[in-house]
């Protein structure tokens, strides 16, 4: 009995002690503890108590993750400012360009219409593709509906560079990365091995214009390229993304890009009746 009870009494000291801590650690320490946890960690981190709870959906961490998140967006102070204003003359005052909800909210609006807006995309790559292949035409109006979508790095990982999606939305989500949002090679590297996607392939196919040769053209030149996402990233690939990017212009007759040098896209018809 006696023993029962001193462990009774002893967790109520430890408990009184975790609630002594919460209670009077100092904000600005427990603030500084939370700004530096992912928001996994920081939801969890809020579940654990009220003291807790409450600090862990203070404006001051989700202003930084919402910056962090979406560079592409205007969060200045300014900003924010202008659009609270206009707002109020707006039948659209609900919507996510501002934080009026307040920041965490902001922040969880914000990444379901980025979700949304990945959907698009997809969606446009999945109505152009053809037996796994795109026209050069289609990826760069996939890439620019991309950039349209202001999305971050944390959300192309997300939605576009993951094993349940085709190896075409891969190769946009990495060309988006490396030339629109400017992430270090090294980054993107390192997310498509945590999405073990980087051995994927991705196989490319130019043709160019057959010169003039004593008043007879010659054929036309068949380019093939094949290289995964990872490779990709080295600088002696740089030739690959720069035909997708450049696409059809001058002696470039059409380009086009395969999940897959073997798919019926790419043999099932010679070179001259693909033009």
């Amino acid at each position: 009995m006696s023993q029962t009870t001193a462990s009774t009494e002893e967790e109520d000291a430890t408990s009184s002690s975790w609630a002594l801590n919460d209670e009077y650690l100092p904000n600005d320490v427990a603030l500084y503890m939370a700004s530096m946890l992912q928001v996994p960690e920081l939801c969890a981190l809020g579940s654990c108590s009220v003291f807790w709870r409450q600090l862990c959906a203070s404006d001051l961490i989700w202003v930084s993750l919402s910056k962090e998140r979406w560079p592409a967006l205007d969060l200045s102070e300014d900003s924010i400012h202008k659009k609270e204003e206009n707002s109020k003359q707006s039948e659209n005052a609900g919507n996510c360009d501002h934080p009026k909800l307040g920041w965490r909210a902001f922040y969880i609006k914000w990444q379901t219409e980025m979700a949304e807006r990945a959907f698009s995309v997809l969606e446009l790559v999945k109505q152009s593709a053809h037996y796994e292949s795109l026209e050069v035409g289609d990826y760069q109006r996939a890439m620019e509906l991309l950039k349209k979508t202001e999305m971050g790095f944390k959300d192309v990982q997300l939605y576009l560079l993951t094993p349940k999606r085709s190896v075409l939305v891969n190769l946009i989500g990495l060309h988006y990365c490396l030339v629109w949002l400017g992430i270090q090679s090294e980054y993107v590297k390192a997310a498509l091995c945590t999405n073990q996607i980087g051995d994927r392939n991705i196989c490319l196919r130019w043709w160019i214009l057959g010169q003039w040769v004593n008043g007879f053209r010659r054929a036309d030149q068949m380019h093939v390229g094949i290289a995964s996402l990872t490779k990709l990233l080295e600088p002696k690939q740089e030739q690959f993304l720069f035909v997708i990017q450049r696409g059809i212009m001058h002696e470039v007759l059409r380009v086009q890009i395969s999940a897959d040098f073997r798919t019926s896209a790419w043999i099932a018809r010679d070179m001259h009746s693909q033009r």
